[in-house]
């Protein structure tokens, strides 16, 4: 069972935004440019980067997706800070 996670995400306010990100990038948008221009976490001067974390450090909706999602696809979260768009780099 993976332990650590590494995961970009972008993260707003409204889910037709989030939606429509998502849209973005399966017609191969670049997630960095789309969370500096879109999120409004801090992450989104690293282009979304979160790094690496362990397993439980996250909200329990996001970390279930970084834990369990597949890699390397966009993921819809919704969490008390709003969406998430979060793309799982890898697990350790």
């Amino acid at each position: 069972m993976a332990r650590t996670a590494s995961a970009l995400h972008i993260l707003v306010k409204d889910k037709e935004l989030a939606e429509d990100i998502i849209a973005k990038l399966k017609k191969g948008a670049h997630f960095d440019m789309l969370a500096k221009k879109h999120s409004t976490c801090p992450s989104a001067k690293k282009g979304g980067n979160l790094g690496e974390f362990n397993k439980g450090q996250m909200v329990p909706a996001f970390d279930k997706v970084c834990f369990t999602g597949k890699l390397f696809t966009p993921h819809l979260v919704k969490t008390k800070f709003g969406w998430h768009v979060v793309k799982v780099l890898y697990r350790t």
